[in-house]
């Protein structure tokens, strides 16, 4: 195996196995705050019991492991073709192991060969920058958060939202309410205002690459993040869907230009089990750092 593969298949077991520690603060925070006693409380005990022994057993976190998402930044030159047969390599060992279930599945047969690689598994972003450095992030997202993801063409009559940031703010909460705590909540929100319908859900994901307690540069944006958050926790849907304060661990918006007809609002949701790790990778194709 060379060291480029080596380094993708511990980032794939880390993500699966790992989760990262600005995610267990929120966690953590979300238990202190639900009331003794109560469901809400009993469901996140059992959330921070199966993050430790996931870590402890290097097993995943949960049984889906999830569509596998890499985004590479690289300098100019950087070898894809080569750089994609080393993931998918590492995808089939990683698959092997254990840290991946066999989870990838012809769409119109149903067959699955066991392996995870396929048309579209993994999906790989590359990005170009001038930087020397080789950056590889990884999202795990699982079929149960995919499912509630939602997207929204403003105006809509039915939630009398309109083409501005309160509009936004009335789809993003929809979203919210008709997921009802499926998708393994809390969860967490990667929002996209504006784009089209393709680029708008891919950037949306895009935003779970932030970490939890970050800040977003645009003061409205940020002034938004933290409104949907506070709001989402008072609406007693809960983890789980079990009632309590903590509906939602984070939101993270990001905006792109659009065309004058359309203002679309894509909202990807993300369980509780926010599998996002990163690597920093050193010239020969080993680790020099962990992102997160």
């Amino acid at each position: 195996m060379n060291l480029l593969q080596d380094s993708l298949l511990e980032l794939i077991r880390r993500t699966s196995a790992e989760i990262p520690e600005d995610v267990h603060r929120a966690i953590l925070a979300a238990l202190e705050r639900e009331r003794k006693g109560t469901i809400a409380e009993s469901a996140m005990k059992i959330i921070d019991r199966n993050i430790a022994l996931a870590k402890n057993k290097s097993q995943p976190i949960c049984q889906d492991t999830g569509s596998i998402i890499f985004y590479i930044a690289g300098p100019v030159g950087l070898d894809q073709i080569a750089f994609e047969a080393a993931a998918k390599e590492a995808v089939k060992v990683a698959t092997k192991k254990g840290y991946l279930r066999q989870n990838s599945v012809d769409s119109l047969t149903g067959k699955n060969d066991g392996t995870n690689v396929g048309p579209g598994s993994p999906t790989l972003h590359f990005h170009q920058h001038r930087s020397p450095e080789v950056a590889v992030r990884l999202i795990l997202k699982g079929g149960g958060c995919e499912n509630v993801g939602a997207q929204y063409s403003l105006p809509n009559e039915k939630l009398k939202a309109n083409r501005d940031l309160d509009g936004c703010r009335k789809a993003i909460l929809d979203a919210v309410l008709q997921a009802q705590g499926k998708g393994c909540g809390p969860g967490i929100l990667g929002v996209c205002i504006g784009g089209d319908r393709a680029t708008g859900y891919e950037h949306s994901k895009q935003q779970l690459l932030r970490r939890l307690d970050d800040t977003n540069p645009n003061p409205d944006l940020d002034r938004l993040e933290k409104d949907i958050v506070e709001t989402a926790n008072k609406l007693g849907i809960g983890p789980m869907g079990f009632g309590g304060q903590t509906t939602l661990l984070g939101a993270k918006i990001g905006v792109l230009n659009r065309l004058p007809a359309s203002y679309f609002v894509s909202v990807s949701y993300m369980c509780w089990a926010y599998r996002r790790q990163g690597v920093s990778l050193a010239p020969d194709g080993g680790i020099a750092a962990w992102l997160y």
